[in-house]
């Protein structure tokens, strides 16, 4: 853990002693800015306790793992209202219940579906490249790049 982590953590009066983090220290931690950790605190996706001899909010490692679900999820694509639905779920200490089960679902239908459409791009700019490089001085002509932007925004042109 770096020294800045550490410097964040103080200890508080509870019965399991566990060590709490600051703001900054959690995001840290978290691979997060401070920022957003604050903002999921607003918007409830975590939960922190407060320091009973300043008030500041302290951060605890179960909402540390928590933030780097979210970020995880999130990097998967899942929407914040869609986490929320899973944390409740998890807080509650329940098994995953069909809403849950059918968020992942959805969540895996669309990033395979997401998945196809960058190996698509992929082999078109792989494609663009070869042609480019085929070309007498290997640089593009003006129609070959907007031929290139064409196909990006789904017109004609090198094509899918």
């Amino acid at each position: 853990m770096s020294d800045s982590a550490d410097a964040g953590r103080e200890q508080i009066s509870n019965p399991e002693q566990q060590a709490q983090m600051t703001v900054k220290a959690a995001a840290g931690e978290a691979g997060l800015e401070p920022e957003v950790v604050r903002y999921y605190t607003r918007i409830g996706l975590i939960q922190p306790r407060r320091n009973r001899h300043n008030g500041y909010k302290v951060y605890s490692s179960e909402d540390i793992a928590r933030l780097i679900f979210i970020r995880k999820a999130k990097s998967l694509g899942y929407t914040l209202k869609e986490i929320s639905a899973i944390l409740a779920h998890a807080r509650q200490s329940r098994t995953p219940c069909p809403t849950v089960r059918s968020i992942i679902q959805s969540r895996l239908h669309r990033n395979r579906a997401r998945l196809e459409e960058l190996m698509n791009w992929q082999a078109c700019m792989e494609s663009v490249i070869q042609r480019w490089d085929e070309l007498e001085n290997g640089v593009p002509s003006e129609n070959s790049v907007h031929q290139l932007v064409e196909a990006f925004s789904g017109g004609a042109g090198y094509g899918r």
